[in-house]
């Protein structure tokens, strides 16, 4: 399926009512619908019992190629959230909101379509071991090629650190993996919760109230994990303290796959261009808060990244579409130059509103 336009409207900071539940985790005395499902999904999450979806994997493409997946859509069911709808497809809740701008995230009208985001462009660097692409809050793991065996590769989305607790972008490694690991908690988020009057030990046993889950994966960077986590509600989120987050049902997949040494290259990649075929795309997230531009403020990211792929001149029409990607920042891969061997009439609708260069033989 052909990805969609859409007009995106922003305004989900650190201080919406998600980012300041999750910060604080104090009880309201009316809670909101939101933190009504959060608390559903404590007790939940572990069973999977809304359904949970299988990790994307995909057929690794050619070294001058990056497009990987497909789009989908899905329909609400009766009393479903988006929350929902991310589990089930192992999407991060924002990548959804980003998607379908203006859907109601808590209370989404049964039967309304929404949009999937389940097609990718791989983030500029080496197909090797790990890569975190911050802005896009998802990770990618190449795994070893196994004998005889394409490569393939497989991603998974992530919560991430809040702003000023974001991880640095660096090359790392895994120095350690731990099944059921003790939380020692750091004397600052202990003082934090101290401060709010929900004191924390010093170190939180393993269990259901253990933060970090059943896996955790120790980077070669001072008090960084990968874990699981007992609130699968921040995948997609910034809510941690640097901390990368994963669904339950994601690390345990990846945690035996990994070996210790396994690099780990973190970056900061808001935009991403890469060929299919014939095709150019170009896929937009918001930046992070603390990189100090936006797409209103400086496209300058977003022309070097298709700087580094094109393969001859783009004209205005591909450059004026690629700005209106940037700033619509849906996620999802989008054509801005090349060419189809045919078109549907839907898709020739869809170019035609976008302003996309993609020429139709």
């Amino acid at each position: 399926m052909s990805s969609v336009p859409f007009v995106v409207t922003k305004g989900e900071n650190d201080a919406s009512p998600v980012r300041t539940y999750l910060r604080t985790g104090e009880r309201q005395a009316n809670p909101t619908p939101m933190e009504r499902h959060s608390t559903r999904w404590l007790w939940l999450g572990w069973l999977a019992a809304l359904g949970v979806g299988e990790a994307a994997t995909f057929p690794l493409p050619p070294a001058h190629e990056g497009l990987v997946g497909q789009v989908q859509e899905a329909r609400v069911h009766d009393g479903e959230t988006l929350l929902d709808l991310a589990r089930r497809y192992d999407v991060g809740l924002s990548e959804l909101q980003d998607a379908n701008p203006g859907v109601d995230p808590w209370l989404p009208a049964a039967g309304q379509r929404i949009v999937i985001p389940t097609q990718y462009l791989l983030p500029r660097g080496a197909r090797e071991g790990m890569v975190v692409n911050l802005p896009e809050r998802r990770l990618y793991y190449f795994p070893p090629a196994a004998a005889g065996s394409p490569r393939v590769v497989m991603t998974y989305p992530l919560g991430i650190g809040t702003e000023g607790h974001s991880l640095p972008v660096s090359h790392t490694r895994i120095i350690e993996k731990k099944v059921d690991p003790a939380w020692i908690v750091p004397d600052a988020i202990r003082a934090e919760h101290a401060t709010d009057g929900d004191p924390l030990p010093k170190v939180v046993a393993p269990g259901p109230d253990n933060p970090l889950g059943r896996y955790a994966l120790r980077l070669d960077l001072p008090e960084y994990l990968i874990h699981g986590t007992n609130q699968p509600y921040g995948v997609g989120q910034r809510v941690s303290h640097g901390c990368l987050r994963m669904y339950p049902e994601d690390i345990e997949e990846l945690f035996p796959k990994v070996a210790v040494g396994t690099p780990v290259d973190i970056l900061d990649q808001p935009y991403k261009a890469g060929w299919s075929g014939a095709l150019l795309y170009l896929e937009t997230h918001p930046p992070l808060s603390e990189a100090g531009h936006t797409p209103e403020s400086d496209l300058s990211p977003m022309v070097a990244a298709i700087v580094r792929v094109k393969r001859y001149p783009l004209d205005d029409h591909a450059w004026q579409a690629a700005r209106r990607i940037a700033r619509r920042a849906t996620g999802i891969p989008t054509p801005i130059h090349g060419r189809l061997p045919s078109l549907s009439a839907r898709e020739r609708s869809r170019q035609d509103a976008e302003g996309v260069g993609v020429i139709a033989e």
